[in-house]
């Protein structure tokens, strides 16, 4: 397979430091920063939004987890494509549909018109991810280039967390929420023109047609869970309508396990899940999305409902935590050479359920200072752990199933990401107070943490494996 980008020429340390070989990681850490950048940009503006359109709490969570919803139930999908279809030609497509999605939130008039153009984000932003991953393992395919590579990825994420609450602070605060989403058109415009010039053309599998049974199936469960989290804080969790959604939600993952184990060409080959470290890497990033996500949307309606700040001020009151993830990822990956990923990733994650754990009781009305250790605790714990699970993922997948493997990690980490949210959200509805609601939201998260990091323990090798058995 011929290398993306041309010829590479390496440094003393086996760095790339061919300029055209950079291309195929600046077009994708373009990409991946307006999909992360679009989870967080909306944390210190949808109070804004929810005022001026006259949402509701309810109706707020939904303009939040909209579009993690759709997301996650894509992504699937959106691997298959890019495995069928041409990862590059996925990527593209996903770019177009993102910005033209952007533009109409932008110009939404109703809380209804903005929640329908966010769905419409999470259809581009799945079929983005998961191409973007594949289309890093193709370019990078040495096991140092590819850890760097992925590191890089993993930055992104963190420059992208850190930008979206000041930049949508300073926007909401100057220009109008609307801007929040403006501002990906030029973004998105030079992420798809560098992508066309730069990137050639991938490989298609057009022998893998897309199991739509088993996708309605993903999104079925994706959207019961996130419906049954999201209403569970309004009508209480023993609400008939609650049961029966948390029961639909069970049998649509029996229909999707039974459907994957019969169809002749399964969306997610449950084959690939006996690799432990593929399903483990998974879950752990289900786990961290829930911890920081549901911190970071708790923490921003606590930083403006109960202390008053601006969306610009609570921008920069969430700016430590998120800070941390610019760097963490990077230096996970240069240290995993070192040490493997699997210390790093418990030890990412331990700092994580420390710093929750220390918000949780940090008493009933804390001086910021208080807050600001575990919120950085949290933001470089879960940035130090994703280079190593994601590399952990995508080195356990078959070349075939890149595409694959990328969207089965990011489906995870955004049902996480939506479960936190609408967690959230509901334990601060049915909570007696704001404060009390906020406080075991951070414990969950903590737990979430902990979680992770036994389970790391168990599915994440000394070394990253080169192959997994499934092959």
């Amino acid at each position: 397979m011929a290398r993306a980008g041309g010829s590479h020429a390496h440094g003393p340390d086996g760095s790339v430091s061919s300029g055209r070989s950079l291309a195929p990681l600046l077009a994708v850490c373009a990409g991946y920063f307006m999909v992360i950048l679009d989870v967080t940009v909306i944390n210190v503006a949808v109070p804004v939004v929810g005022r001026e359109l006259s949402a509701s709490l309810t109706g707020i969570q939904w303009i939040t987890n909209g579009y993690t919803l759709i997301f996650a139930g894509l992504l699937l999908t959106g691997g298959a494509l890019g495995d069928r279809l041409g990862n590059r030609r996925i990527f593209c497509t996903g770019v177009v549909v993102f910005t033209v999605a952007s533009a109409g939130c932008g110009l939404a008039w109703s809380t209804g018109t903005l929640v329908a153009a966010r769905l419409l984000e999470g259809v581009g932003a799945a079929l983005i991810v998961p191409a973007s991953l594949a289309l890093l393992q193709h370019a990078f395919p040495s096991p140092a280039e590819r850890s760097r590579a992925f590191g890089l990825w993993g930055s992104m994420a963190g420059i992208a967390a850190s930008a979206g609450p000041l930049l949508g602070g300073l926007l909401v605060t100057t220009v109008g929420w609307r801007w929040v989403f403006f501002i990906n058109l030029p973004v998105g415009g030079a992420c798809l023109l560098l992508t066309l010039r730069r990137v050639p053309a991938s490989a298609r599998r057009t022998d893998r047609p897309v199991d739509w049974p088993a996708q309605c199936a993903v999104i079925a469960v994706v959207a019961l869970l996130t419906a049954v989290l999201n209403e569970a804080g309004r009508r209480g969790w023993t609400d008939p309508l609650i049961l029966t959604g948390a029961g639909l939600c069970l049998l649509a993952a029996a229909v999707f396990v039974l459907r994957e184990h019969l169809a002749r060409t399964p969306l997610l080959p449950l084959r690939l899940l006996r690799s432990r470290p593929m399903s483990g890497g998974a879950a752990i990033g289900l786990l961290f999305n829930f911890a920081f996500y549901g911190m970071i949307f708790t923490a921003s309606l606590y930083f403006q409902h109960q202390r008053g700040l601006s969306a610009l001020r609570t921008g920069f009151a969430l700016f430590p935590a998120v800070a941390m993830t610019m760097f963490a990822s990077v230096l996970s990956g240069r240290l995993a050479r070192r040490t493997g990923h699997r210390p790093l990733v418990v030890v990412g994650m331990l700092l994580g359920a420390a710093g929750l754990a220390g918000w949780a009781a940090a008493g009933p009305d804390p001086y910021y200072p208080l807050l600001v250790v575990p919120m950085m605790a949290a933001g470089f714990g879960t940035s130090f752990a994703l280079t190593g699970s994601t590399t952990t993922v995508m080195s356990a997948a078959p070349d075939q199933y890149s595409g694959t493997a990328s969207a089965l990690f990011n489906t995870t980490r955004q049902v996480g990401s939506a479960a936190g949210v609408a967690l959230g959200g509901s334990l601060l509805a049915a909570a007696a107070s704001f404060t009390a609601g906020l406080r075991t939201s951070m414990a969950a998260g903590a737990a979430a943490y902990l979680a992770a990091a036994a389970l790391a323990l168990f599915c994440i090798p000394r070394k990253s494996p080169r192959r997994s058995p499934a092959e």
